[in-house]
């Protein structure tokens, strides 16, 4: 067996991986008499609704009568100082944490176990455990008040069930770069991380090397600092989609499997392909302008250079894109001069009857995706064309189609004249600006009173022919 690993590197890694990864079946009175265990400071905030917290008591009672009930898994990473850090499984653990300060607190039920003779942990655990973030602490607080509640339905054998038969695997892993890749493996094939967690997990990962706790810790704060639904929006809506599109790409829903999409190049060194020079050396760049000395003089710092097709550069640059990008989104609202087609396109397209449909929804996305990535590019040269450019070719697909799709939207970003590939190329505006588009025929238009305001822009336009 010896040779055959010496011969076989793949094996020689594997084998290692199974000597250090070894997991452990746990019960819930071992989890909550586990020492030393934290909650570090890069972990996200306590999320759980009182939903989730609800649907694992019910789990709890419905199960309660089996020999055993599987809850999950925990990853540790222990650290130099013989601390377990919770990588994976901090939002359970938390809850079951209060389950149990629920059972503590409950006079009457401790009174029916004190006579069963049915011993409980006691939570010396929570004692250590803080919380800084505002809206775990809120979580917290609303979800121990749920429990308390719902704790009255626990009679004796089902604390004994809870603390004896409920069971976590728990793995403990000695470096924390690996800690991060389990977290990546273990999660990308559950349901229950949206696909920018597992990007934050593994962009914190590339900023092991390059940057300080206090530097991951503000990371942190200004990611959850982000509106959850703003940030997912901005991520599957806007960033995935114009990515794919510009590179032929199909872009209808952001998931787990394309996460790799937001994975780029290290900052370090540390394959040194030719490619990532310019990138390394921009990023450096405005390192050092920065951390300059003369920065605490006159207050300026530089930006980096952003652009929505760019290369990643992994870490801290990553955070840093998505902030930016978020912001910009969330303002993508482009002002015109008075008095122009331009203008009044931007008009309609806030005040026409059919802008709240679904299918409207999605051509509004076509156009807002395409005028941003313009925008990205060239800034506001010759702003008033590319509107123009742009909302003709966008809205002909919701002239044409009585039903606009997922699909729709989807085949049309990908289909010839090549928007944003073209875009993508483009040296300069008149590159994109020039592109043919085909008036339409009377004969093709879907008749509606919801899309009369663009029909009537496409006519003064004069891209409608009978």
């Amino acid at each position: 067996m010896r040779e055959v690993l010496e011969a076989n590197p793949i094996a020689v890694t594997k084998e290692k991986e199974l000597r250090e990864i070894q997991p452990e079946i746990i019960t819930v009175q071992q989890l909550v008499e586990t020492p030393r265990f934290v909650i570090p400071p890069y972990q996200r905030p306590y999320k759980w609704s009182s939903k989730n917290v609800n649907q694992l008591l019910d789990d709890i009672l419905f199960f309660k009568t089996k020999p055993a009930y599987r809850l999950g898994t925990i990853v540790y990473h222990l650290d130099e100082d013989n601390m377990l850090n919770i990588v994976d499984g901090q939002q359970r653990t938390i809850t079951l944490l209060l389950i149990g300060l629920a059972i503590q607190n409950n006079e009457i039920l401790q009174e029916k176990l004190k006579k069963a003779k049915i011993s409980t942990p006691k939570l010396s655990v929570t004692s250590t455990l803080s919380f800084q973030d505002p809206q775990s602490k809120e979580n917290i607080r609303d979800n121990y008040f749920e429990i308390e509640r719902r704790i009255n339905d626990f009679d004796e054998a089902t604390v004994q069930f809870f603390y004896e038969c409920c069971e976590m695997v728990k793995v403990v892993l000695y470096d924390i770069s690996e800690a991060f890749q389990f977290f990546d493996s273990q999660n990308a094939r559950g349901v229950d991380l949206f696909p920018h967690d597992l990007l934050k997990a593994f962009h914190l990962r590339e900023m092991l090397e390059s940057s300080t706790e206090s530097e991951r810790i503000a990371t942190v704060n200004d990611w959850e600092n982000m509106e959850l639904d703003a940030l997912k929006k901005t991520f599957s809506h806007y960033l995935f989609r114009i990515r794919n599109w510009s590179n032929t790409k199909s872009a209808r829903k952001f998931t787990k499997d394309d996460v790799d999409v937001f994975k780029g190049i290290s900052p370090e060194v540390k394959e040194p392909f030719p490619f990532a020079s310019m990138y390394r050396i921009s990023h450096f760049y405005i390192e050092g302008y920065n951390q300059d000395f003369n920065r605490k003089i006159d207050g300026k710092t530089m930006p980096y250079p952003f652009q929505l097709d760019q290369i990643v550069i992994n870490g801290k640059r990553f955070f840093e894109m998505i902030q930016h990008y978020e912001k910009v989104i969330n303002k993508l609202k482009f002002s015109s001069k008075e008095d122009t087609i331009a203008q009044e396109i931007l008009t309609t397209l806030d005040t026409y009857s059919g802008k709240d449909r679904t299918g409207d929804k999605y051509v509004r996305n076509l156009f807002d995706c395409a005028l941003a990535f313009y925008v990205d590019k060239f800034g506001m040269v010759e702003m008033e064309r590319a509107v123009e450019k742009i909302f003709i070719w966008s809205y002909s697909l919701r002239l044409t189609m009585h039903s606009v799709q997922l699909a729709s939207m989807d085949n049309h970003a990908l289909a010839h004249p090549f928007i944003f590939k073209t875009i993508k190329d483009a040296l300069k505006p008149s590159d994109f600006l020039n592109i043919k588009l085909h008036p339409l025929q009377e004969a093709e238009l879907v008749n509606s009173d919801k899309t009369k305001a663009l029909k009537d822009l496409f006519i003064k336009m004069k891209f409608i022919y009978e």
